[in-house]
């Protein structure tokens, strides 16, 4: 006979505790009204795919922005994974400027990782947070149509040397038709960042330039990057919360932006360009980020707007 497992007993709280929370929820009602009917694009990858009470938290948090009348699109990663499942294959990855090296036997098994264990991991979380999630991938319905991403790279000489990545692409059209339908009837789509050729080829695209392509075609209100730091940092590593897309894109020309910032920069100025209103970049190691970014005036990372 199986034993029904019981519910671990909540916290006691004191009244001024519920006080703060009542004022944080009043606090709220102001942006709840400004964003309501408004699309986000969401990023989420990083350590937080990793950790299961942050990945519990992200889904509550995605969950709630449903509620309140938000429409979150979720774009996830999944690198980590990946790594972990062609090692297990006895695959060599090889990494070319920070892009995986993709040839057709990796491309089936980053298929196979996105599309099938990560993006269904995530559906599950924000289904048991009580919402409701449909995963798909950019093939389906032709979301995310793509091409072979040219890479290049500076040799010794000054001439640049091309790279071939294999099956790595970059979004050519973003179809939003599938994201739009699933919206109207109150699903939470949750995408995995593959993108289908010309001929019918699977293309791995990251998941940050998926994210960006399908705010900017949808002119969504916001594009909010998930990473593994606190934000855009200045010179002194002194988090930046509010830039202009010009100021940004100083950091990234002066070299303030250095590294995995600058496709995320890039990524969101893109966006913007697009049609976006503004793009975040938030550490999504801290739980809550989402709505203390979103809800409240203290912010807690980098938001760059026109």
């Amino acid at each position: 006979m199986s034993v029904r497992k019981k519910k671990p007993a909540r916290p006691v709280r004191t009244r001024e505790q519920w006080l703060e929370t009542a004022k944080v929820l009043s606090e709220a009602l102001p942006y709840m009204r400004e964003f309501a009917g408004q699309t986000f694009v969401i990023k989420f990858g990083g350590h937080a795919m990793g950790d299961d009470s942050l990945t519990e938290t992200f889904a509550r948090d995605v969950m709630l922005l449903n509620q309140v009348g938000i429409n979150p699109v979720v774009v996830h990663g999944g690198g980590p994974q990946i790594g972990d499942m062609l090692k297990r294959l006895g695959i060599e990855s090889r990494f070319e400027r920070g892009l995986r090296v993709t040839d057709k036997a990796t491309v089936d098994i980053v298929e196979m990782v996105l599309a099938g264990s990560i993006n269904k991991s995530i559906v599950s979380a924000i289904e048991e947070a009580g919402g409701h999630a449909i995963g798909i991938s950019g093939k389906d319905g032709s979301l995310v149509e793509a091409r072979k991403l040219k890479q290049k790279r500076p040799p010794r000489g000054s001439i640049e040397k091309a790279v071939d990545l294999g099956f790595v692409g970059e979004p050519t059209k973003i179809n939003p038709h599938v994201l739009e339908v699933l919206m109207a009837t109150d699903v939470i789509p949750v995408v995995a960042p593959i993108g289908i050729g010309p001929d019918g080829e699977t293309y791995n695209i990251n998941a940050d330039t998926v994210a960006g392509a399908i705010a900017g075609a949808m002119g969504a209100s916001k594009l909010i990057l998930l990473t593994d730091v606190e934000g855009v940092l200045d010179k002194d590593k002194k988090l930046m919360p509010r830039l202009t897309t010009k100021q940004a894109k100083g950091l990234v020309d002066d070299g303030t932006a250095s590294g995995g910032m600058i496709p995320k920069i890039e990524t969101c100025l893109a966006a913007i360009a697009g049609g976006t209103k503004a793009a975040h970049i938030l550490d999504g190691r801290q739980h809550h980020v989402l709505l203390l970014e979103i809800f409240t005036e203290l912010g807690i990372g980098t938001m760059i707007s026109k």
